[in-house]
């Protein structure tokens, strides 16, 4: 038994979600001569093969050696150079290709009878999406590119992480120096912002939408500038002084039944602290 098994599934995901011919569109300006590798091919293969368990560029060679599955996969070299030469602007390229890749995959979903499932408070089953927003410690055990000391005392990066929690899926993340703040509101902007660029727009701007953080996340300054992009919702910040993890919420104007006491919400939305974890 090996665990390889399904990783030709991922790129066939890839295929039929556009992802692939997306990227290829995104990163078309890095191949100019349109000779050699298709660069949306190894961006895919790149991402199966960190799904299916790798760790670094050279272990591409687990699916370049299954060539009757996978197809010709790119050398390490040329994959390096790929990733070398994408710059902020090939960045944001790519992340307009992942929401739209996320688009259509999310209308397959509906087509086949299946909708994001809703989120279950206080034994009710309420619409709206969840998006969890925190840090995470990566030790790394050389001198890489940005690894710094940690507040643990480790050696490595502190990246900052959206995923939607309903389905799991990574919406957005930004690689940090090992000791980037737990609590920079510039990075907690910058990340949330580009999760919520990766929600389809009939989501983003017709669905309750709850963003879940530690007290990392209780800094002021995240509400202001979101509020600011995506008109519609308003994020309010609980109270710097709540030592329990906060959450922000977006709301529509219709009125929300109430759960655990909340009051019904408004367009103005509340403040819902999280609860806490059973001591």
């Amino acid at each position: 038994m090996v665990g390889h098994a399904g990783a030709r599934l991922l790129a066939d995901l890839a295929d039929a979600t556009g992802l692939t011919a997306a990227y290829s569109a995104a990163l078309r300006p890095l191949r100019p001569r349109g000779t050699g590798h298709d660069p949306g091919r190894i961006a895919t293969d790149l991402a199966v093969m960190l799904a299916d368990g790798g760790e670094a560029i050279a272990d591409l060679a687990v699916l370049r050696d299954q060539g009757e599955v996978f197809g010709a996969v790119a050398s390490t070299p040329t994959a390096w150079r790929l990733l070398a030469d994408t710059d902020e602007r090939t960045l944001t390229a790519l992340r307009s290709a992942r929401a739209q890749a996320r688009e259509i995959a999310w209308l397959q979903a509906v087509e086949q009878g299946e909708d994001i499932p809703a989120v279950r408070a206080a034994g009710r089953m309420l619409p709206g999406l969840v998006l969890d927003l925190d840090a995470t410690l990566v030790a790394c055990h050389s001198e890489k590119d940005q690894a710094a000391p940690t507040y643990k005392g480790s050696f490595g990066f502190h990246p900052l992480l959206c995923f939607l929690a309903i389905t799991g899926e990574g919406l957005s993340g930004r690689l940090r120096p090992g000791n980037a703040g737990a609590s920079t509101a510039s990075d907690h902007i910058t990340v949330l912002d580009q999760a919520l660029a990766q929600i389809p727009d009939v989501h983003r701007h017709g669905t309750d939408i709850l963003v879940r953080t530690d007290s990392a996340g209780s800094a002021r300054r995240p509400s202001s500038p979101t509020s600011e992009t995506y008109g519609n919702e308003k994020f309010v910040p609980p109270s710097q002084s709540d030592t329990r993890s906060p959450s922000l919420s977006a709301t529509r104007s219709e009125p929300y039944p109430t759960v655990c006491g909340i009051p019904p919400w408004t367009r103005t939305a509340r403040s819902v602290p999280a609860p806490r974890s059973p001591s």
